[in-house]
Order: C-alpha cells, then structure tokens, then sequence
C-alpha cells in the first residue's frame, strides 16, 4: 500500500494517499465475495499495530547483520515495478512491462548487502530447502544470480517520499515499499509483536509451506526476500509458486487496450462457479493463458451443463420416481478413492486444471454406467433398479463433495437436491 506508484496516482486523482488504499482494500474486500473466496486474515501494510512494528524489526535485524549502509546512488527508477532498473532492463529506453521511461534519480540512501547472500540463495534453491516452480522462472532466478546480485537500496528521502514507513532511528529517510511489503508476510502471522500469543503462532505458521506470487514479482521473491530472511536470521519458505498472466486474446490484459476482464461482470452473466470452474480448470497456474468468451461458453456447455448438470438431472430424475436411499457401489467406491489420490497430489502441485479432470473422469463413468444399466426401461420396484439408482446417488454425492474446494456452491446445491429428491437444472445450456 505504499511507495511513489501510490503517491503519485493518489495524487493524479486529487486524493491522500491513505484515502486511495482505503477504496483499494475495499475493493479487495468485495473481491473476496464475488468470487466466494474464504480466509483466515486480511492484513493491511498501512496497519500501524500489526505491520509496521514487524517492518521496523525487520530493519533492526538487518542493521544488526551489518547489511544496512549508507551510499550516494545515481540510477533509473521505475514507478511502476517500484525498482530501480539498468538499462538491460528497458526496450528503446522504456520498462518493457509498463511502456514507461524510469525516473533518472540521484539520492543518498541506505542500501541492503543483498550481494553477501547470492551464494546461500543458490544453494537453497539448487537444495530444494527453497523449492521455485515452475522449473522455468527456477531457472530465471538462478540466471539472475549467476549474472550477480546488486545491493538495493532499501530507503527513499523522506523529503522526496513521505508515504511510507519511517526508516528507525532515521526519520529523513522512508522504507524501501518492497522492504516494507514483503515483511507482509510475516507480520500477518505475528513477527514483530511482543504478545506472548502472536510470538507462538509466528512459530507455529513460520517457515510458510507455499507462497503463490505473480512472475512479474520473481526477483523481489526470490532474491530480495531469501536475502531478507538470511539476514534477520529466519528460515525461508518452503516453496515459491510462480504464476503466469492472463492474456486476452493474445495481448496482455491493459486499461489502455479495454481488455480487462471485469470479475463481477462475468459472474453476474454466468455465475459464481461458471466462473471459477473456467478459471481453474482451463488456466494451467504455471503458464500464460487465453481468454476468451467463446472458449468459456463452449467449456460451460461442455462441461458443466451437459456434463455435471446434465449427470446430475439424470440419476435424480430416475431417483424421484421411488424412495431411494444412496449406496455404495464396489467399482464406484475404488474409482473415488483414486480420484481422491489424484485430486491431492494435483493440488499440492497446485494443479488445479488435473484436479478437475480427475472429478470429471467420474462424471462420464456416471453417464457410461447409466447409458450400460439403461434403468429408464426397468420396472421401478425392481431391486435392480434400486441398486442401479442407489449406486448413482451415491456417485453423485462424492463428486458433490469432492467439487467443494472448487465449486463451493454447486457442492451445495447437489447435497441439497439428494435430500430433497428435487432435480433443479444446475447450469442452464448457454446459446
């Protein structure tokens, strides 16, 4: 929530600052409902209790390494990636990400020994003790360090940049935003507190098993912040989960273009789960990926309406017919218990499109059993048609169940309707 980029459009919209990050959290806030996210916390960087006494620890721990010192620097400072930048780093003059020529600045500053630590950071991350995925942004980090790790300067005049954390001890000077933000991981689970409380659960949750970030943030990942953790003397997180971007067909998502996908605008037309079926099962986390609505409307079809949707209004349609209890049926028991494998190990790679897969493999072993039983012909009070019914609602709760993390609502929905006997249509056929 700080740094120049908030300064400076705060400033463009005739606003304060903290005035621009309230409506921002606010809209991360509503975010969080309209794609039905859950959490355990939100925490803010301009929290004064929580954060900035972890940001200011932080510093302390650094300044006691001796990785804190004063220098006079002359550089390119780009805005928008909040870093300064050489001249590798630009195309005719220009970020390549933000079409934008930096900043020339020449200030003095107190700069962060990020170069002591490139040799322990290699080494974490060839070990596995800090494991980046994908391979190819592993192999990205590693080619940085190997071309050299420069200090950073870890502080901006305060004079110059006032929106910040005061650097401690040294009220000219304001936190590096990427020194203060990172902290953010760690002030969230009680760094920097002296409650007795906030002290056990930092060393219950730390070292994090997973930290998901955008490939745009790799260096700040992957090199500032081992740097960090070395220095104050903590243990980096476990693995480091590097996501690609999502494309509009072909060209990066921009304001400027007006291809922003809005996420409101799209559940409001398709639906909550539509949305995040689309988004989980058709975005393979570790790459680029395209969007497009007609490659939304034909996976929705496809998918969920004549393939969940239509499974589901099948067996229940059949199931209306008599009191049916659900029951286990061998082959349908094996079959969950193997998906249940493949859908943990996919997440635990963050997978999510094989998780999917999986789930829908039992869908179509669901519409291959009925197409083979052909139960519609049977008479109702037969046991076999009991049996075939039963085995079928059975079926379809444990996809009911296992859909939960993914489409929390449709689970719900068809726990509901097994009760209640009553086929609702789940996801209307799109023209």
């Amino acid at each position: 929530e700080h740094g120049a980029k908030i300064a400076k459009t705060a400033q463009a919209q005739n606003k304060t600052p903290q005035e621009l990050v309230n409506e921002n959290s606010i809209k991360f806030e509503e975010l969080k409902k309209i794609i039905n996210l859950s959490r355990d916390d939100f925490i803010r960087t301009t929290d004064k209790k929580r954060h900035w006494p972890a940001a200011q620890k932080m510093w302390r721990e650094l300044v006691r390494s001796n990785d804190i010192y004063w220098k006079k620097y002359h550089g390119l400072y780009c805005v928008g990636h909040e870093a300064f930048v050489t001249g590798k780093d630009l195309i005719n003059g220009k970020c390549r990400d933000h079409q934008r020529e930096p900043e020339v600045v020449e200030e003095e500053n107190w700069f962060f020994r990020l170069s002591k630590y490139s040799k322990k950071i290699k080494s974490a991350i060839i070990s596995g003790k800090f494991k980046i995925i994908p391979e190819s942004r592993r192999n990205e980090i590693l080619s940085l360090i190997k071309s050299g790790l420069d200090d950073v300067s870890f502080s901006r005049p305060a004079k110059d940049l006032s929106w910040g954390i005061p650097v401690p001890d040294d009220p000219t000077q304001t936190m590096y935003v990427w020194c203060d933000a990172l902290v953010n991981y760690i002030s969230a689970i009680g760094y920097g507190s002296t409650r007795n409380i906030d002290i056990l659960k930092f060393q219950k949750w730390w070292p994090a098993d997973l930290q998901i970030i955008g490939k745009d943030n790799l260096r700040f990942h992957a090199a500032i912040w081992p740097g960090m953790l070395f220095s104050a003397g903590l243990a980096l997180p476990k693995r480091l989960f590097v996501h690609g971007f999502i494309n509009v067909k072909g060209d990066k998502i921009s304001k400027t273009v007006g291809n922003v996908i809005v996420p409101e605008e799209l559940t409001k037309k398709y639906g909550v789960d539509p949305v995040r079926y689309h988004f989980l099962r058709e975005f393979p986390y570790s790459d680029d990926s395209n969007f497009t609505y007609d490659k939304f409307e034909k996976r929705y079809n496809a998918d969920l309406a004549k393939g969940l949707g239509n499974l589901v209004a099948r067996v229940l349609t059949l199931a209306q017919k008599r009191k049916i209890p659900s029951r286990s049926n061998k082959n349908f028991v094996v079959a969950v218990k193997e998906v249940e494998k493949k859908i943990e190990k996919s997440i635990s790679e963050l997978k999510f499109d094989d998780a999917l897969i999986a789930i829908w493999w039992l869908i179509a072993l669901g519409d291959k059993y009925i197409d083979e039983k052909k139960p519609w012909i049977l008479d109702i009070d037969l046991k076999e048609f009991k049996e075939i019914i039963g085995s079928l609602l059975y079926l379809i709760s444990e996809i009911g169940r296992l859909l939960a993390p993914f489409l929390p609502e449709t689970s719900e929905k068809i726990v509901r309707q097994i009760k209640t006997k009553k086929s609702i249509i789940l996801f209307p056929q799109l023209n």
